[in-house]
């Protein structure tokens, strides 16, 4: 279906909430919500410039934060009923801690801890 709407939060980030179901058979649909956030890496958030310059090679100006929740064989007169439970739960567990202010710092943070616990991950970036 594709983009469904796009909320925007109090820490200036914006969710986006994708449909991405698909019929798997003819009564059947695989249900698939999918969340994404576009999270800037900014200066700010560093102790250590050269951290930050670390982060924008392997990353770039932004970092996407994303959410899949799926569910399989569902009965096609299901799906808007199943994909309304699916967004719902997203919505009780994860979107306020993703609305908190330091949440956008922490998260590219956590980058920086990714980077320097696996760095094998990043390769030539480095």
């Amino acid at each position: 279906m594709g983009l469904v709407k796009a909320i925007p939060l109090s820490n200036h980030l914006v969710v986006e909430i994708w449909d991405h179901s698909r019929a798997i058979a003819t009564d059947t649909t695989k249900v698939e919500l999918s969340i994404k956030i576009n999270v800037a890496v900014n200066k700010e958030y560093f102790d250590n410039p050269k951290h930050f310059d670390i982060v924008l090679r392997v990353f770039g100006q932004e970092i996407s934060y994303e959410y899949k929740k799926e569910r399989t064989f569902v009965d096609r007169n299901d799906k808007e009923k199943v994909f309304n439970e699916l967004l719902n739960d997203f919505t009780k567990s994860t979107l306020p801690y993703i609305e908190k202010p330091e949440f956008p710092s922490r998260f590219v943070l956590s980058k920086l801890r990714d980077i320097q616990k696996r760095p094998h991950r990043y390769g030539n970036l480095l």
